[in-house]
C-alpha cells in the first residue's frame, strides 16, 4: 500500500488530502471507499480527473500484470520529473543558403 497526497474539493476550496492506493477488489474503483468516506465524513470530493486517471492506471496495471501502487509511484515520479525540467526555448528558424523557389 502506498500513500499519496492529492488536492480534493471541500466546498469549492481545494486542500491536500491523503489517499492510500493498494490492491482493490475487482468490482470497485481503487478509491471507491476512500471517496465515499471523504464525502460522507468530511464533505469533500476527489476530483473527477483523479478518479479517471486512477481508473486508467488500474487498467494499465492489469494489462501489464503490475501492481497499481507501483505504477502510480512510477507515473507520479515521471510527472514530477517532467514538471521540474526547464522548458526549452523555441528554436529559431535556421537560415538557408539555398534560394527559395517561388511557385
Amino acid at each position: 500500500m502506498k500513500k499519496f497526497s492529492i488536492n480534493c474539493d471541500f466546498g469549492g476550496q481545494m486542500s491536500p488530502f491523503t489517499i492510500y492506493i493498494g490492491v482493490a477488489k475487482d468490482d470497485h474503483h481503487p478509491l471507491h471507499f476512500q471517496a465515499d468516506w471523504l464525502t460522507k465524513q468530511r464533505g469533500g470530493t476527489i476530483p473527477t480527473e483523479v478518479m479517471e486517471a486512477i481508473t486508467k492506471l488500474q487498467e494499465l496495471a492489469n494489462k501489464n500484470n503490475v501492481l497499481l501502487e507501483e505504477l502510480c509511484v512510477y507515473a507520479l515520479g515521471s510527472a514530477q520529473e517532467d514538471a521540474s525540467k526547464p522548458q526549452e526555448e523555441p528554436k529559431e528558424l535556421e537560415e538557408s543558403s539555398e534560394p527559395v523557389s517561388e511557385t
